[in-house]
């Protein structure tokens, strides 16, 4: 049964989805960073975003971290996750999604990716489906398939997720 939020259309062309590109600021967190006094740096993460990604895993999707950042907040949270594929400090991310692609033998269509702002437009150039959160640049908004209802950090991601279980369940009916 389609869920009355999301289109059967784009349900359809997000069935074949096995690998899910994210980007991580503003995505994964409200793009907001605390530097302390040290130094250091931390971030907050939302546990539903955590479970969903846990669950497209559970289901056969795989997940891969392009940030252009590389902060050992994220790495420790990819690393709880079971996220093993990570690219951090990566401001160029047009190479590395068309490397990935190659190297699992996917096609565009077979790969779902969120971004927030403007390096993320690479990563949307190369999918094949693309998310953006609610609170996203306007050119990332644009260039979206689909546009998040929450912001980043508040469960974004966990939409995402929903999402691509839901458009597998309803490929396979």
């Amino acid at each position: 049964m389609t869920h009355p939020r999301f289109p059967k259309d784009l349900l359809q062309r997000a069935a074949d989805i096995r690998l899910f590109v994210t980007d991580v600021d503003g995505c994964w967190t409200n793009g907001r960073i605390t530097v302390h006094a040290d130094g250091s740096e931390s971030a907050h993460f939302d546990v539903k975003d955590g479970y969903g990604m846990m669950a497209i895993q559970k289901a056969g999707i795989e997940i891969a971290v392009i940030s252009g950042r590389d902060n050992p907040a994220v790495v420790a949270r990819a690393e709880r996750l079971g996220i093993q594929t990570r690219y951090m400090g990566q401001m160029e991310k047009a190479p590395l999604i068309a490397d990935l692609l190659a190297k699992r033998g996917l096609e565009p269509h077979q790969v779902a990716a969120i971004g927030d702002d403007l390096p993320d437009l690479d990563l949307f150039a190369r999918a094949g489906f693309s998310f953006a959160p609610h609170d996203a640049i306007p050119e990332l908004r644009d260039a979206a398939d689909w546009v998040t209802a929450t912001n980043g950090g508040h469960g974004a991601i966990r939409e995402c997720c929903d999402f691509l279980l839901l458009a597998q369940a309803e490929g396979r009916s």
